[in-house]
């Protein structure tokens, strides 16, 4: 069981900047690919970022590619998801997730592989 809280959301302009964190409980966190979805008012959830269990791999998103980066602080049991040059159209809840599934599977951008989910924090980007 993994239980998961995430923080770090607000208002920021356009080109800023925030550091999202996901705290983790629960001893199989190490087990765990973790990713960052995020969704938009009347859009579906989509999936934004995606890091292995040792965090020595990542996979992101087009549209986020060379702005935002996932890590992940095993010792901790935490998450994070920097975001840099912000756009409107990031505006989103921000949400994390944790499967037992590898890095590799090429399904994780698919919110049904994933077995827990935070709570989401706001993201607001304004222009």
């Amino acid at each position: 069981q993994v239980q998961l809280v995430e923080s770090g959301g607000g208002l920021v302009q356009a080109g800023g900047s925030l550091r999202l964190s996901c705290a983790a409980s629960g001893r199989t966190f190490s087990s765990n690919t973790m990713a960052w979805f995020r969704q938009a008012p009347g859009k579906e959830r989509e999936f934004v970022a995606a890091i292995s269990r040792r965090g020595d791999s990542t996979y992101y998103t087009d549209s986020v590619k060379g702005r935002f980066t996932i890590s992940r602080d095993t010792p901790n049991n935490t998450v994070y998801l920097q975001m840099n040059s912000l756009k409107p159209e990031d505006t989103a809840v921000y949400y994390c997730a944790a499967t037992l599934r590898p890095l590799t599977d090429d399904r994780l951008t698919n919110t049904r592989q994933y077995d827990y989910w935070g709570q989401g924090t706001q993201v607001t980007v304004s222009s």
